[in-house]
């Protein structure tokens, strides 16, 4: 993937209050620059571990800055496809948490908290003071234990493909997928690890399905040894610790979204989640599965941007009703 160098080493500090639009946000063409003209990378120190993270500033933010945390096999580019439509809203920023995408390995005894206050460390020396904290499936985990260990920080939460609890679909598929990694069987893997995180096609219509699959394997089958040990590892921090703990919650605007038909972390699941968040509202967009931030990426950013903005997410044509729970 592409690298950005650093543009400014001491970034000035980030907007500190929410300016809700009266209009429609500006196009990336009105704003006269890409987001990759104003993206820079800092490369950061948690605890003795190396990280770095991703940014693309807005110069005129209607809202706080957002911060994408991915999935375990996201790294700090993979939202590169939401930027045309969130970067005209705010600054975005993406990380490699210590432990995955380009960062230093991370033992498996560090758990989620330590992950949640790197993810503090890094806003510390951003100067950023709050955020939008958004989480899709593992950013998840580490995002609502962030919001409960450091909820200063949190403006608006928003988690996609969430749970409290370890589907069994993954606790059952970690043995089989670790043990084919560790032998080398890397197709097997992949293979596997399609069949996990994307529905089985008789579940209902998920846009893009079969292309998504194809582009999810080759991702799988094209990783490096160092990603391989990372990816080991990952699973077994999380059987290890667990992905929730009952701490209390920010009680900020919160909304939990993933698509109808995700077979992994259900729409029940999601439900379960967002019962733990004080006034959050749960929605499900429809063709999509449990990846559907990648199906749906323009409706996935627009849903995600309404939000942060403090416009509608009622009877929008591509979600499902939105509730109130």
């Amino acid at each position: 993937m592409e690298r950005f160098s650093v543009v400014s080493p001491s970034p000035e500090p980030f907007m500190r209050t929410a300016v809700i639009p009266t209009q429609d946000p500006p196009t990336e063409g009105e704003l006269g620059t890409s987001p990759a003209e104003r993206a820079e990378e800092r490369d950061l120190v948690f605890e003795g571990f190396a990280y770095q993270c991703r940014i693309v500033r807005q110069p005129a933010p209607l809202t706080e800055p957002l911060v994408l945390l991915g999935g375990s096999s996201q790294n700090r580019y993979s939202w590169q496809g939401h930027e045309k439509w969130l970067s005209p809203l705010c600054t975005l920023i993406t990380v490699d948490l210590p432990g995955y995408g380009s960062a230093d390995f991370l033992p498996a005894r560090y758990d989620i908290d330590f992950l949640a206050d790197a993810v503090a460390h890094m806003l510390g020396e951003l100067d950023v003071p709050k955020v939008n904290l958004f989480g899709g499936c593992f950013g998840e985990v580490v995002g609502l234990r962030f919001a409960q260990l450091h909820p200063s920080f949190v403006r608006r939460i928003l988690f996609a493909g969430a749970a409290k609890r370890l589907p069994s679909l993954y606790t059952d598929a970690v043995p089989r997928l670790t043990q084919a990694l560790e032998r080398g069987a890397i197709e097997e893997a992949a293979d596997g690890l399609v069949q996990l995180f994307m529905s089985n096609p008789e579940a209902g219509r998920v846009r893009k399905h079969a292309a998504v699959a194809r582009l999810l394997r080759n991702q799988f089958l094209t990783q490096t040894p160092d990603e391989i040990r990372k990816a080991v590892e990952h699973n077994t921090r999380l059987t290890t610790h667990g992905p929730y703990r009952p701490l209390p919650v920010p009680e900020v605007p919160s909304l939990v979204f993933t698509g109808e038909y995700d077979t992994l972390c259900t729409p029940e699941m999601g439900r379960e989640l967002a019962a733990t968040m004080p006034g959050a509202r749960f929605t499900t967009v429809k063709e999509g599965d449990h990846l559907v931030t990648v199906e749906r990426r323009a409706e996935s950013a627009d849903l995600i941007g309404r939000f942060c903005t403090d416009r509608p997410i009622e009877d929008l044509p591509y979600c499902n009703a939105v509730e109130a729970l």
